[in-house]
């Protein structure tokens, strides 16, 4: 995904959920990393001011990705698709039961309480968690970051995202849960 463009709006992207896995070749990797916990593997890159998540236990899978609504993606295998507007919650049941949940936002706000979060975000990106700053994508003494935080479990995969846009003022924020255990009825 190219979002080398220096005029990106957190209103160009979109939210998509695929029960596939992305090819890396569709996208700028700009940081990844995957490991093994209990029943699943979970393979995460963050892509410029987005990010993909697979998640995949035996032979199923389940994918959520921020690009921009014109990035090339397959149509094989799309569950949903989401643009950003307000606040948004989602969740699906994928394979053997498995449960998805989602919620997402996009925060606007004044730039003394923007420079504070952004601050306090950074921060706590450099300690734990995935951060990658874009200083080519800068219009001012802020830099545009992607930072996502995520505690692996054995039955589950917690994920917070955050996706800086100063410019604009705004942090595109996701939680999501993939939860592996099935649910007694």
């Amino acid at each position: 995904m190219d979002i080398s463009r220096t005029d990106q709006s957190v209103k160009e992207l979109t939210f998509f959920i695929y029960n596939r896995p992305m090819h890396p070749e569709l996208f700028n990797i700009y940081s990844s990393r995957q490991f093994f916990q209990g029943d699943y593997e979970a393979i995460i890159w963050i892509t410029g001011c987005g990010h993909v998540v697979s998640v995949f236990s035996g032979r199923e899978s389940l994918t959520e990705l921020i690009c921009p609504a014109d990035q090339m993606l397959p149509k094989r295998g799309l569950l949903e698709q989401f643009t950003f507007r307000g606040e948004k919650s989602h969740q699906c049941h994928w394979a053997k039961g498995y449960r998805y949940f989602t919620n997402f936002q996009i925060e606007t706000m004044s730039i003394n309480l923007f420079r504070q979060y952004y601050n306090d975000l950074t921060a706590a990106g450099r300690k734990r968690g995935m951060f990658v700053s874009f200083p080519q994508w800068a219009r001012g003494p802020l830099i545009p970051f992607s930072y996502l935080d995520y505690e692996a479990r054995h039955k589950e995969l917690q994920l917070h995202t955050y996706h800086a846009f100063p410019d604009q003022h705004t942090i595109l924020k996701t939680q999501s849960l993939f939860e592996l255990s099935k649910r007694k009825k």
